[in-house]
């Protein structure tokens, strides 16, 4: 920054304002002393052909400025006027005369006698009159005034502007389009202007529709540009070789809150100063002029350049102007007193647009030689360049983030580092490229090219957003043509829900049927695990009941002797002679019997449960080989249906795409009706009366 101010001391010098001292003659003092009214003629030219006429004559007319008339002495030099009637403080002559500026003048040499400066002094306070019959000109006032603002490149408090209750019906309709002459985005707002016929187009980024019409009955509009705080819109125009004009619109009510310069031609390129307190303006003439919004006054012009100028921007910390002609002129200058900063001296053709980093220490520069430069101004040195549009580059905007967008006759937009390097590239346009701007709210990159297309495309992917026109139907017909949008925008939403709840389904139904094939697996290991249990058991059984069978037989073969015994004894006591012993054998024979058939049962019965144990076994065997293959069998599909369960990679692909174009159909649906509810509410609503202009 202070290497700025070190720069703009040097520069000074080639005002030129370089006086030859003389010698003061009494007869001087005593003429100037009794004059009521100072005037040029009689007591200045003379202190200015003393002092000044060896540099600033017509013949030696240094830094441009020639001080041997009074029409060239009010004119000023290259650098614009030094002399303000009626403002000493504005009137850089006088500054350096008194040496409150450098370089001091004279140069070399202590300022001139009190009796002098009290003349200049007078003189201009008294109007800066040329002769004692001239009127005194009573400086002019601008009909419309803007006030100052604090400058910063945060984002202001408060809502972004944005238009309220403006008009959206075009004020003309052509047969087509018209080439994208201007573009500019807000910096804080979703908001895009576009240059129409006789007329700006206010777009609303976040629904694409039309936000407002502002008239420009000056012609063409060849520059617009959002004030840094985005308040504030300018343009530029006019009609060729016939008359010039900027004017300055609220963003908000639409209304004109300034209008400058009466050009004799179409104003090619301007910019309002971060603060608001300027506006320079150049075209066809080759001047850049720069004005002050407090009084509508010229506050100086630069005469540095040879062709038309055809690009301007202020610096976003104010302290410096970039312009740029139709040759490859590109120079920077003090805003704030127009004397040169640099000369930048790389491209070799047209400069078409110029954009200043968000810091101010990098100004980039497009230009029909091809190329993209960056320069820095530390010390003014080309830091970087490449050829970035074949046929000729012919707009550059910096991102926020230090990136850069360009357009050029290639067709093609791209986004650039600062190292040159290509990030991203845009879809090709109909025709020529003509104007890029970025908007920061929104993430887009916005392009026009000669037929008059107007493209939004995300700066993240390059994707197509929408496409904005430059000669829009009258509210009418764009009203029936968003209802019949909104019409099939709902048909193809509905179709793209019900692709997409189709695919849906078929992952739903594979999923239910996983899980009741998981749940009949666990219940066929269930059963597995209870045939299995059920077995063991049984098992169990065999060897107890074998042993029980083993007793009871025992048991019947000893009740079997026994009855074989009883019976013999029984027989033997009815053949002895002595019947005595019959009724104990045969009570015991009987006895005998019962045991013996006791005996048989316990062992049929045991036999029977040993045989019934060893076929639950058998049976049992059986059911653990059934379940055993049921639950294999189980388990297999389990694994089946889980294994399909999980969709395959093509088709996740298949329903996150699906469900991207569900969502893009239901949004551009839903974008549509609240389109056409707003274009109804247009229609309804009566149009309102141009705001006045402050």
């Amino acid at each position: 920054m202070y290497c700025r101010f070190n720069k703009s001391l040097r520069v000074v010098s080639y005002l030129g304002f370089i006086v030859i001292a003389l010698a003061v003659t009494p007869a001087f003092a005593e003429d100037a002393k009794p004059a009521d009214k100072v005037t040029f003629i009689d007591h200045v030219l003379p202190i200015f052909r003393a002092k000044c006429g060896t540099c600033h004559s017509a013949g030696e007319a240094k830094g441009g400025l020639v001080l041997e008339n009074y029409g060239a002495s009010m004119t000023g030099g290259a650098s614009g006027p030094v002399i303000e009637a009626g403002d000493l403080d504005a009137s850089r002559l006088w500054a350096l005369v008194t040496h409150k500026e450098q370089p001091s003048m004279p140069p070399k040499e202590p300022k001139l006698p009190d009796e002098m400066l009290a003349v200049i002094q007078k003189w201009i306070a008294g109007g800066a009159l040329e002769t004692k019959d001239s009127v005194v000109k009573v400086k002019k006032k601008a009909t419309l005034t803007l006030s100052t603002t604090e400058i910063s490149t945060d984002k202001p408090a408060g809502p972004p502007a944005m238009p309220e209750n403006l008009s959206v019906e075009p004020l003309a309709v052509s047969p087509r389009g018209n080439a994208v002459t201007a573009l500019a985005a807000s910096p804080w707002a979703p908001l895009l202007a576009v240059s129409g016929h006789k007329q700006v187009l206010l777009y609303n980024l976040d629904d694409f529709t039309l936000a407002g019409v502002l008239p420009f009955p000056e012609g063409t509009v060849h520059v617009l540009r959002f004030s840094r705080n985005g308040s504030l819109l300018l343009a530029g125009g006019g009609r060729g070789g016939q008359s010039g004009r900027v004017v300055v619109y609220d963003v908000k009510t639409g209304g004109r809150v300034f209008e400058i310069g009466a050009e004799s031609d179409a104003v090619l390129a301007a910019d309002i100063s971060p603060n608001h307190g300027q506006i320079a303006l150049g075209g066809p003439k080759k001047m850049v002029r720069v004005y002050s919004t407090a009084d509508g006054e010229l506050m100086f012009e630069m005469k540095k350049h040879t062709d038309w100028i055809t690009a301007i921007e202020f610096a976003p910390d104010g302290v410096l102007l970039a312009t740029g002609d139709r040759s490859n002129g590109l120079v920077v200058w003090e805003a704030n007193t127009g004397r040169e900063f640099y000369v930048l001296n790389a491209h070799t053709a047209c400069i078409t647009s110029l954009s200043w980093r968000a810091d101010a220490n990098v100004l980039a520069s497009s230009s029909e030689d091809t190329t993209v430069r960056l320069w820095e101004m530390t010390n003014g040195s080309h830091v970087k360049g490449w050829g970035a549009h074949g046929g000729g580059a012919t707009g550059v905007q910096f991102l926020r983030d230090g990136r850069l967008a360009s357009n050029g006759r290639d067709r093609v937009a791209h986004i650039w580092d600062q190292n040159g390097t290509n990030v991203l590239n845009f879809p090709a346009q109909n025709d020529l490229g003509l104007k890029v701007a970025v908007s920061e709210p929104t993430a887009a990159v916005i392009t026009g090219d000669w037929t008059g297309a107007v493209r939004v495309f995300a700066a993240a992917d390059g994707k197509e957003r929408a496409s904005l026109m430059t000669n829009p139907a009258p509210l009418a017909a764009r009203l029936d043509e968003s209802v019949k949008v909104s019409a099939a925008a709902d048909a193809a939403a509905a179709q793209a829900a019900a692709q997409l709840a189709a695919q849906q389904k078929v992952v739903a139904d594979k999923k239910a049927a996983a899980e009741a094939a998981v749940k009949a697996s666990t219940d066929g290991q269930a059963a597995l695990v209870a045939a299995q249990a059920a077995q063991a058991e049984a098992e169990k059984l065999v060897p107890v009941k074998t042993e029980a069978a083993k007793v009871a037989e025992t048991a019947l073969v000893n009740a079997n002797a026994a009855l074989e015994k009883a019976k013999v004894e029984k027989e033997a006591a009815e053949k002895a002679e002595d019947k005595k012993d019959v009724p104990a054998r045969t009570e015991a024979f009987q006895a005998a019997e019962k045991a013996q058939a006791a005996a048989k049962t316990a062992f049929d019965g045991a036999v029977a449960e040993k045989a019934a144990a060893e076929k639950a076994v058998a049976d049992g065997a059986v059911k653990v080989k059934a379940a055993t293959d049921q639950a294999v069998a189980l388990k297999a599909a389990a694994d089946k249906a889980v294994a399909e369960m999980n969709p395959t990679p093509e088709m996740v692909k298949a329903i996150e795409a699906a469900a991207a174009v569900a969502k893009q159909t239901a949004d551009a649906a839903a974008l549509r009706k609240a389109v056409v509810a707003k274009l109804t509410a247009e229609k309804a609503r009566p149009v309102p009366a141009a705001a006045p202009a402050k």
